[in-house]
């Protein structure tokens, strides 16, 4: 099914700017709520009109060509949805609940498609959340390019070795001091749009000696001498997600592009020499700030299986009768439900939290991506009992929805990794 044909779907309302303020001395934050205002209903509704229109009819062709979907993120970018303003406006609603809304619309939509429209956020991210005000401004727009002349970017962190466990990547930074350069060397794996990004964001190794701690972020243009696309991965799930590994072989980049540039790295360095913490690691940074949007997507793939199965059950008779008559069907549809609405209240909580600096003092990012993934998991195989023989074909969407929620148990952190993190931030004790 193609995906050139125009949408009709209007351009992006303006950007939730409401909130409530609640006053807490001079600071004034907006107050969490589960009513949600009219701009972020009509975002919410404009992306699910692109996600029905656009994404669902292509879904099935691009997991079956395994190809990165330039026509749709066109598509993506004539509405706003792609780019770096419709990436701003998605950031400025001071509630932090647009930016999981509209995810949980678009992986409504499909995952592999959703992902390659918003694959590039990652880089972003780590961009937005280490860099400096120059860096920032320079990079994040070469993120996404132009409509018409459209840039995707990469962010590169795990490793052959190194998924799990961060300290162990081997991916070096050496500073070059009388050239100003930094030399990189290492092999990135599983990078989402690796190898075809315009702008990749690789985290290395700056010291060895002090593991994940001795790590910084590096921006890579395309065109640099030594970074080069490796092997492209076959996927078991968003396979319309372009997936590869990344080599640096003697890549030289400007002091420059180290973010939150040198003096700063050399600050950090020396308060972990001297056994002071560090207030941030490259790649756990990046990863604190996403957990909660990934835990979204999620929770839109939960909701379309759980959605198609509803309708399903409703007009499949057997023996005389719909099978959502049957009580192993309805309670199965009733805890569906009530999973998917469970895991969402966590991504608001930590979406709300994060747009807010309010830190995660029991790891609610973390608890948000595990259930949202978890549940997502859960109900698309549920999804696909419901369904039979049926839903274990390609004819019907609810296999590709299982294949691409595996996933979410995996990256950005596995589900034990997760509950790692939530264990050591709820007992204060060095679980390992």
């Amino acid at each position: 099914m193609s995906t050139e044909t125009s949408t009709e779907t209007t351009e992006a309302p303006e950007a939730a700017e409401n909130g409530a303020a609640a006053t807490n001395g001079d600071l004034a934050q907006p107050t969490f709520s589960m009513e949600l205002n009219q701009d972020q209903k009509d975002l919410q509704e404009w992306a699910h009109g692109f996600a029905e229109s656009v994404l669902r009819p292509a879904a099935h062709e691009w997991d079956e060509r395994e190809e990165f979907p330039w026509p749709v993120v066109e598509e993506a970018a004539k509405i706003g949805l792609y780019g770096f303003d419709g990436m701003a406006q998605l950031f400025a609603d001071p509630t932090g609940l647009t930016l999981p809304l509209v995810n949980e619309e678009i992986f409504w939509g499909d995952a592999g498609l959703g992902m390659s429209i918003f694959g590039s956020t990652l880089a972003a991210v780590a961009i937005l959340g280490q860099g400096t005000p120059e860096q920032i401004g320079e990079w994040i727009p070469r993120c996404f390019g132009t409509e018409g002349d459209l840039k995707i970017s990469a962010f590169c962190s795990s490793e052959p070795d190194a998924g799990s466990d961060v300290s162990a990547m081997r991916t070096t930074a050496k500073y070059d001091e009388a050239k100003d350069e930094w030399v990189l060397n290492g092999q990135k794996a599983w990078a989402t749009n690796g190898g075809i990004a315009d702008v990749h964001v690789v985290v290395a190794s700056v010291d060895r000696d002090l593991g994940s701690r001795g790590h910084a972020a590096f921006v890579i243009p395309i065109d640099t001498p030594g970074i080069e696309q490796g092997a492209k991965v076959k996927k078991h799930g968003i396979r319309a997600s372009h997936t590869a590994d990344v080599h640096l072989d003697d890549c030289r980049v400007p002091g420059a592009n180290l973010l939150g540039g040198k003096e700063k790295l050399d600050e950090r360095l020396a308060r972990v020499r001297e056994g002071k913490k560090s207030k941030s690691q490259a790649a756990m940074a990046t990863f604190e700030a996403s957990r909660p949007t990934v835990g979204a997507q999620a929770l839109g793939i939960a909701r379309a299986a759980y959605e198609y199965s509803l309708d399903y059950a409703k007009e499949r008779v057997q023996f005389g009768r719909p099978i959502i008559e049957n009580q192993a069907i309805a309670f199965t549809l009733a805890r569906m439900k009530t999973e998917i609405d469970a895991a969402r209240l966590l991504v608001w909580r930590a979406s709300w939290m994060g747009r807010n600096q309010i830190p995660f003092e029991n790891a609610e990012g973390s608890m948000s991506k595990l259930k949202a993934g978890e549940v997502a998991v859960w109900t698309t195989e549920r999804a696909i009992q419901i369904l039979g023989g049926n839903g274990y074909t390609r004819e019907y969407p609810v296999e590709r929805m299982h294949r691409d929620a595996k996933i979410y148990d995996i990256f950005e952190g596995t589900a034990e990794i997760q509950q790692l993190v939530i264990a050591r931030a709820i007992s204060g004790m060095k679980i390992s």
